[in-house]
């Protein structure tokens, strides 16, 4: 049975799409079926993956607003197991062409239905906003990951995300749970980033993964190379926090 995790935060910069890529792409190596779908207009997990998006005849946009199929649009990545929706720059006129569209915030849970059982995870990198794009990835998911950057404001917005999350379960999505929340851009040297993590974990308690992500130079340097982590650099830390993060939600699944 598949499992839709959708990765959320509006706040940009707090290693939401560099989650989104290598956590699909650790999942992959424990040999799961992967699909990971690129809903952010500046389509970074699909480079991220080395997929050059203009050349593309379907995309995430044809799916949302031209009722392409799913299966029409997915395509393997470089990584063994990882398949990828890819994003498309159009994307960022889809909210007004989707305005008529009848139940318009249901659009990308109807596409993922015909699709979602050929994987074990469908992964939803969303856009730093909380507009009719990310309301489509909440409406699909079974549960929502929440990247925290361990820096200053580290909590500033999170009110407005969970507001959201609570509307889209009272509304729309009555099962959305969340998968938890991640520490990312952490930096052992640094006195802030042990405050933020104790913040945090007294203000979510549980709802914390134990895995932590380290700044990691070869982690920044990967997406340029057009690699997961894995691929890039399987001896960093970034590699290692990642597949340290994919053991601790197969085993929350299990």
């Amino acid at each position: 049975m598949s499992k839709i995790i959708t990765i959320s935060n509006q706040k940009g910069g707090v290693g939401k799409t560099t989650t989104s890529i290598n956590l699909s792409a650790s999942l992959a190596a424990n040999d799961k079926q992967v699909l990971l779908v690129d809903i952010d207009p500046q389509a970074n997990a699909s480079s991220g993956v080395g997929i050059t998006t203009a050349t593309l005849e379907n995309t995430i946009y044809d799916i949302l607003v031209n009722d392409v199929s799913a299966a029409d649009a997915i395509i393997p990545t470089e990584m063994p197991n990882l398949h990828i929706l890819p994003s498309h720059i159009d994307l960022v006129g889809a909210e007004i062409e989707m305005i008529n569209v009848p139940e318009r915030d249901l659009v990308l849970k109807k596409q993922l239905a015909s699709v979602k059982d050929n994987f074990d995870y469908v992964l939803i990198d969303c856009p730093p906003s909380l507009g009719l794009l990310t309301l489509n990835a909440l409406s699909a998911a079974d549960s929502v990951l929440i990247p925290v950057q361990c820096e200053y404001y580290a909590l500033e917005g999170l009110g407005q995300l969970l507001n959201t999350i609570s509307i889209v379960r009272q509304h729309i999505n009555p099962t959305l749970d969340i998968e938890g929340v991640l520490l990312t851009l952490f930096d052992s040297r640094l006195r802030l980033s042990a405050q933020v993590v104790e913040e945090v974990k007294n203000h979510f308690k549980d709802k914390v993964f134990k895995t932590v992500i380290h700044r990691n130079v070869r982690l920044a340097e990967a997406p340029s190379y057009g690699k997961p982590i894995i691929l890039y650099d399987s001896t960093s830390s970034g590699a290692a926090n990642y597949l340290e993060l994919a053991a601790e939600i197969l085993n929350k699944t299990n």
